[in-house]
C-alpha cells in the first residue's frame, strides 16, 4: 500500500482501464455512497498509455 504523507491516505490498489466518458459517473456514486466507510476513489488518465484510465481505491 502506498500512503500519502500529509492527509494519511492509503492506495489500496489501482487497475488501468480503457478510456470511457461516463466512467467518472461511477467514481462519483462510489465516492457519495462509501463516505462513510473511510474509502476514496480516485479516476485519472493514465500518462503512459493513451486510451486508458486508471482507477485507484484510497482508504482515508
Amino acid at each position: 500500500m502506498t500512503v500519502l504523507a500529509e492527509d494519511g491516505i492509503k492506495k489500496i490498489g489501482t487497475v488501468t482501464v480503457n478510456e470511457h466518458d461516463e466512467l467518472y459517473k461511477i467514481v462519483d456514486l462510489l465516492n457519495k455512497s462509501l463516505k462513510d466507510r473511510n474509502l476514496m476513489f480516485g479516476l485519472s488518465m493514465d500518462k503512459e498509455e493513451d486510451g486508458k484510465m486508471r482507477f485507484s481505491i484510497y482508504e482515508t
